[in-house]
C-alpha cells in the first residue's frame, strides 16, 4: 500500500484467497487508522493488487518483500519455517536480477542463510542473479500509516552495490523529505530491530518497576517519569507506567534476543529480567484489585462470584490486537479465581471471543459497568479518559476502579465515592 502510494506497481501475495479477495475489494483483514484509505486510492490507480498466485507476482516483480510472521517458538527461538518457505517459492521462481528484501523480523544470520537457501536451491549466483536484502520495519501498531510515510529512519543491511540502487529508487520518495538512511551490513540490519525493540521494552519495564516503588513509598510516578524525560539522554517517549507490555513485538522479540545471546556464548542478563519484570507487572494488576477490594490474594473463595467490567481489551489503542495483552492474562487469572467479567473494547472484541468466549461483551462501556463488583482499566482508548464517573457510580454494585493506564483523575474518581487505585500514585 505505502509503496504502491510512492509511485511503484505492487502485487500483495497472501495465500489465504479469502483475505486476497477482501483487499481487492478495500477491505482491511485489521483495524489500523487510515488504512483503508491509502487500500482505496492504490487500488483505485492500478498500482496494487493482490492474488494467491505467489509464482506469478514474483515473475512479474524486480523486488520481492518477505513479510511474514516469526512467532516465538515453544523455547523462545523465532520460527522461521514461513520465512524459509517463501525463500524457497523465491527461488523456484527468479528471472532475471531480483532483490529479496527480508521486512520479517529474524535473528542475527538469516539472512545470509536465505541467500545461501536460494542459490543452492535456485543454482542462481547471488551477486549476478539476485541479493538478499535486510529491511527491517519500525511500524508501530495504531500509528503504521504515519510511521511509514514520516518514519525516523530506514535501516537496510546490505551486500549487493546493484540491490542498493534498486532500493534508493524504491524509496525515493523518503529520500526527497530527507529521512536518514542506515546502510550496513545484513548482520547488523537484523540486530538493529531487535535491539531497538528491546530498549523499548527495557523503558516500559524500567518505569513500571519505578511506578510499584512510587507506590509504596508514596511518590507520584507522574511527575518523576515527566522530570526524567527532561533529560535529553533519557527522552520521555516510553516512560508511561502501565500492567505491563504486550503486543507482536516486544513479547516474542525479547525472548528471540535471549536465545540469540546463548546461541553465542553471550550474556542476556538484562533482556531477562526485562522478560520476567513484565511477567510480574501483569499478574500484579490482579494482586492489586484484590488489595484494593480488601480481598486476600490467597483465598480464592473470597473473590469467587464476584463480577468485573474489563475496560479495554487490546495490547494497546489503536489496534484491534490482543496478542499478549496484559487483559489476557488478567481475564485468564480472574476466571480462575471464580470470578465473572463483564467486557468491552471499541475494536479488540472479536478477538477476545476466541480465547474467552464465555465472558460476556458489551457494545459500550457503560452497559459493561452496571452491576459490577469492581471496574478494571486496561488499555489507554481515549474514550476511557473522559468517562462519566457519575453514570457509572449509579451502575455499579460496588464502587472500586483500578486504573491501570492512569486515565482517571483521582479526585473526580472520589468525589464520587470510588476507591480508586493507579499504577504509581
Amino acid at each position: 500500500m505505502g509503496l504502491s502510494d510512492f509511485g511503484n506497481t505492487v502485487v500483495g501475495v497472501d495465500i489465504n484467497e479469502e483475505k486476497v479477495r477482501r483487499l481487492n475489494k478495500g477491505k482491511s483483514p485489521i483495524y489500523e487508522p487510515g488504512v483503508e484509505e491509502y487500500l482505496h486510492r492504490n487500488l483505485q490507480s492500478g498500482r496494487l493488487r493482490f492474488s494467491s498466485n505467489a509464482a506469478e507476482g514474483i515473475r512479474s516483480s524486480e523486488v520481492i518483500l518477505i513479510a511474514v510472521g516469526t512467532p516465538m517458538d515453544t523455547d523462545g527461538t523465532a520460527d522461521l519455517s514461513f520465512v524459509y518457505q517463501v525463500a524457497d517459492t523465491v527461488a523456484d521462481n527468479l528471472n532475471e536480477f531480483t532483490v529479496v528484501v527480508t521486512k520479517s523480523t529474524v535473528p542475527v544470520g538469516t539472512n545470509a542463510a536465505i541467500r545461501d537457501r536460494i542459490a543452492e536451491r535456485s543454482g542462481k549466483d547471488p551477486e549476478r542473479d539476485f541479493a538478499v536484502v535486510s529491511n527491517p520495519e519500525f511500524l508501530r501498531e495504531g500509528r503504521a500509516v504515519q510511521d511509514f510515510f514520516h518514519p525516523d529512519r530506514t535501516v537496510i543491511g546490505y551486500e549487493n552495490e546493484k540491490a542498493k540502487e534498486v532500493l534508493v529508487d524504491v524509496y525515493r520518495a523518503l529520500n526527497l523529505i530527507s529521512v536518514p538512511f542506515v546502510w550496513c551490513n545484513l548482520e547488523t540490519a537484523e540486530l538493529i530491530k531487535y535491539a531497538s525493540n528491546a530498549f523499548l521494552a527495557t523503558k516500559i519495564a524500567f518505569i513500571n518497576q519505578m511506578a510499584n516503588l512510587a507506590e509504596t513509598v508514596g511518590a507520584d510516578i507522574h511527575k518523576i517519569a515527566k522530570t526524567m524525560g527532561m533529560d535529553g539522554r533519557i527522552s520521555p517517549k516510553f516512560l508511561h507506567p502501565g500492567p505491563g507490555y504486550g503486543g507482536s513485538c516486544f513479547p516474542k522479540d525479547t525472548q528471540a534476543l535471549i536465545k540469540t545471546g546463548e546461541q553465542f556464548g553471550v550474556d542476556m542478563s538484562i533482556i531477562k529480567t526485562v522478560v520476567s519484570s513484565n511477567s510480574y507487572q501483569k499478574e500484579r494488576m490482579v494482586t492489586k484489585l484484590l488489595q484494593l477490594m480488601n480481598l486476600s490474594d490467597t483465598d480464592s473463595q473470597a473473590f469467587a462470584g464476584k463480577r468485573v467490567a474489563l475496560l479495554g481489551l487490546a495490547f494497546k489503542q489503536e489496534t484491534d490486537d490482543i496478542r499478549e495483552s496484559p487483559a489476557l492474562l488478567v481475564a485468564k487469572k480472574l476466571s480462575e479465581l471464580g470470578g465473572e467479567i463483564n467486557a468491552y473494547d471499541p475494536k479488540a472484541i472479536e478477538n477476545f471471543k476466541v480465547e474467552f468466549p464465555n465472558v460476556q461483551y458489551f457494545s459500550d462501556c457503560y452497559s459493561a459497568v452496571e452491576g459490577v463488583d469492581a471496574v478494571m482499566l486496561l488499555t489507554e482508548w481515549n474514550e476511557f479518559r473522559s468517562l462519566d464517573l457519575e453514570k457509572i457510580a449509579s451502575t455499579v454494585r460496588s464502587k472500586f476502579i483500578l486504573d491501570a493506564r492512569n486515565l482517571l483523575d483521582i479526585t473526580e474518581a472520589q468525589k464520587w465515592g470510588f476507591t480508586y487505585q493507579g499504577v504509581g500514585r
